[in-house]
């Protein structure tokens, strides 16, 4: 019996898994298993392809006698089964019994995971007299390449007198993997010029990572000339590559076109169209073209789930999320093993507001890399769960997770702290950028800024502005809002007007922190000036949010008729954020007929938004038509819904407390009712009378003043002023807008008590001093 020629059609069979044990029993009935060292050596590696190496390892140890063919061949078993540390004991084995050869080293320097192990393997190659072997010094080159050592790879390279084309392309693709990208490109026209060696395809996908690093898209060109003339443009693995870097340059038409054009696809090419699509945000684009992908046969993979995680979260669609979820639960792949697609659905359902699962999700992972947790501070950072993200990140740094912060770490926490104004705290991660040289970093930088001016310390945040090295659109959004939001609408316009000085070009985002600059400072015709010139002179299409802004900047004047009329002229169909900012000016100025028209619009679009009910409640209230405020509770109570309670925050010593409205579970409860009763009392000498009108309950005006007393901003004040040294700024944080009432008590605080007290409530920034506050009374 022909057994080599047997050997052949099982290794060409789909049944090889099938097959190979018979074969291997019928081997051993003849007696050719284990006489026959070329069959044995066969076996152990058939079985390595199909990840039994126990299998490989029984059949290595039945041979009598083992050549050094037979030993690589159990090394590569080891490393194409990723046992790195197992591949490399076998070749401390293999040198105490054979000879190693030059297809020996280039198995085992793969299995080299840190640089020590691979100068051990460079001194045996030279002891050896295997330098001068091209194939092996290919693989040193690499193998420095690949653990960053790039001047050693260059050095090595250089001493190569004759070059095949393996050493290049092991060189071009040393340099790419580094992100050197100007000596990658110059090797490369020294190769073409005066290498004498032609290219392959594994040339031009060692090339084009650097091209699409450069982001010169005249050399991708080029590239893609290349691969034309050589015939190249049709191998599947350049094809791929094309795909990428046409993507990455924003000419996703071009790689679809590439990809339609392949005569031959693969997973790869399915992930990398539909990852062109995923960074474009087209997330309808790309579940069609997965249900493509799997009308054609193919299976999607780990990474192909990753960008339909991404694409689900954009498109908001959760039941798709957790049937994607459910597909990776029953693969079995949020193990350790596929850490970066279980990082994905972390992400995928924060980006859709739900947490609590991103949390279930995190709590499954076998293994968590740093990636895992800035996921998940972010996830909560971003849906407003300040103290959650805090959590995760102290937890992060109690010593069991084995993680040291990095830049997404201090990106991901820094809004959080914002968030409850916890400057201290901020300040501290301010210090800490400073030891890990990240302060100049243009986004944990950009955050800082962010930081101090949410907490109130503007004066902080411009002087870190303007000592930025390197400036972008976002560095500049962030201080023009930054400006905004303590109306200071002059100084926003300033900025904006040096921005354009300096050749930045103004964003959505932009525009849309200036129109609230000068809506929270009153500058209406600005406004209006600035919301034509984004259309006619910069191009940009308003959003939804563009409209409510100018809505709120109308309402906020007084002008409720012009605020509608502007409503009813938009080209798109208003949403509930255009509503509500109308909704929100009809309360200020009391106007119930147009507060009833508004919130009818905003119940049909939004009806479980219970802010929007409360707005019309307080209307009536202050209308006085308590039959109308009971009716629009009885809607609030059938639909189930909860009123949002008010609190407020203040941060002394390191600790931030939190104190809600009429509450009594401080611990310095007493102390601080007593002190807000002095206050009130020492403001009233001055002058000071309630408004009453800031009560939205039908009860007793003796009850009322109580019920103001109590408000949560008060208490946060009279806490600090109990806590802290005299002279010393308050900063108060409160999720709600500031009554009236408690707005006209602080500034005469202010007064009584010589303090700076700003406040920040869900609009904007209140400095109170010596009886004025900074917004002149417009909020």
């Amino acid at each position: 019996m022909d057994f080599h020629r047997l050997l052949r059609i099982i290794v060409t069979s789909s049944a090889t898994s099938s097959l190979l044990r018979p074969f291997h029993a019928l081997l051993i009935v003849t007696g050719e298993y284990p006489k026959d060292p070329f069959l044995s050596t066969k076996l152990i590696n058939l079985y390595s392809r199909l990840g039994d190496t126990r299998s490989s390892l029984l059949t290595f140890h039945r041979i009598p006698i083992k050549t050094v063919f037979t030993w690589n061949t159990l090394i590569s078993t080891y490393i194409h089964n990723n046992l790195y540390s197992i591949g490399i004991r076998c070749f401390q084995n293999l040198i105490a019994d054979v000879r190693p050869d030059g297809f020996t080293f280039p198995a085992v320097i793969k299995a080299c995971l840190d640089v020590s192990d691979g100068r051990k393997m460079q001194s045996w190659i030279i002891k050896l007299g295997l330098g001068v072997d091209l194939y092996v010094v290919a693989s040193l080159v690499k193998m420095y390449s690949r653990l960053g050592f790039i001047d050693d790879a260059s050095k090595l390279f250089d001493e190569i007198s004759i070059r095949d084309l393996g050493c290049w392309n092991a060189m071009v693709s040393g340099f790419s993997q580094n992100g050197d990208v100007d000596r990658a490109l110059s090797l490369f026209v020294e190769m073409m010029v005066r290498g004498g060696v032609g290219i392959d395809a594994v040339t031009l996908t060692s090339i084009l990572p650097a091209c699409t690093q450069s982001q010169d898209h005249h050399v991708g060109l080029l590239i893609h000339a290349l691969s034309i003339k050589h015939g190249l443009d049709f191998e599947i693995y350049v094809s791929n590559s094309l795909i990428d870097m046409y993507s990455k340059f924003d000419r996703v038409e071009d790689a679809h076109y590439l990809f339609d054009e392949m005569v031959r696809k693969d997973l790869v090419s399915w992930n990398s169209i539909i990852s062109a699509y995923d960074q474009l945000g087209q997330s309808m684009v790309v579940l069609n073209l997965f249900e493509e992908m799997k009308s054609t046969g193919f299976r999607p993979d780990a990474f192909t789930l990753m960008s339909l995680a991404s694409s689900i979260s954009q498109a908001g669609n959760l039941g798709d999320a957790r049937s994607i979820h459910g597909f990776v639960l029953r693969k079995g792949w949020d193990s350790g093993s596929h850490v970066f697609l279980s990082n994905a659905i972390v992400d995928m359902y924060g980006k859709l507001g739900k947490p609590d699962y991103s949390q279930r999700s995190f709590d499954r992972m076998i293994f968590r890399d740093l990636v895992s947790w800035n996921t998940l501070i972010n996830c909560y950072s971003q849906n407003g769960l300040a103290s959650e993200a805090i959590h995760v990140f102290q937890t992060m740094q109690d010593g069991s997770s084995g993680m040291v912060p990095n830049q997404g770490t201090l990106v991901g926490i820094l809004p959080a702290y914002s968030c409850i104004g916890a400057v201290q705290q901020g300040m501290q991660i301010h210090g800490r950028s400073l030891k890990m040289g990240l302060d100049m970093d243009l986004f944990v930088g950009t955050c800082i800024i962010d930081m101090y001016a949410k907490c109130g310390r503007l004066t902080d945040a411009d002087l870190l502005f303007e000592h930025m090295p390197l400036k972008s659109s976002i560095s500049w959004n962030t201080i023009i809002a930054g400006h905004g939001i303590h109306g200071d609408g002059v100084m926003a316009l300033n900025l904006f007007d040096r921005m354009r000085e300096q050749d930045v070009k103004p964003d959505e985002v932009t525009f849309l922190s200036v129109l609230s600059a000068c809506s929270h400072s009153g500058q209406v015709e600005e406004g209006k000036n600035w919301f034509r010139s984004m259309r006619l002179d910069y191009k940009l299409q308003p959003i939804m949010k563009h409209y409510a802004c100018m809505v709120d900047m109308l309402g906020r004047k007084g002008d409720l008729m012009g605020a509608h009329e502007f409503i009813k002229s938009m080209p798109v169909e208003p949403d509930a954020a255009v509503w509500g900012a109308l909704l929100g000016a009809c309360r200020i100025y009391g106007d119930v007929e147009l507060g009833k028209i508004a919130s009818n619009r905003l119940f049909a679009v939004d009806p479980y938004n219970v802010g929007y009910y409360v707005l019309l409640s307080n209307i009536y209230a202050r209308a006085g038509d308590w039959g109308e405020v009971d009716e629009v509770r009885k809607l609030v109570k059938d639909q189930r819904l909860k009123k949002t309670p008010g609190w407020s925050s203040i941060e002394v010593g390191n600790k931030v407390d939190v104190f809600f409205s009429g509450s009594h579970s401080h611990s310095q409860c007493r102390k601080i009712y007593e002190e807000l009763g002095v206050l009130m009392s020492r403001i009233k000498t001055l002058g000071f009378i309630p408004d009453l009108s800031c009560v939205l309950q039908d009860v007793e005006e003796d009850e009322k003043d109580d019920i103001l007393s109590g408000h949560s901003e008060r208490l946060a004040i009279a806490f600090g002023l109990i806590s802290t040294k005299p002279g010393t700024t308050l900063r108060i944080f409160k999720n709600l807008r500031v009554c009236v009432d408690c707005h006209n008590a602080s500034k005469l605080i202010s007064r009584v008590t010589e303090r700076e007290i700003i406040v920040r409530d869900s609009s904007r920034f209140h400095h109170f001093k010596d009886s004025v506050c900074s917004c002149g009374d417009y909020w």
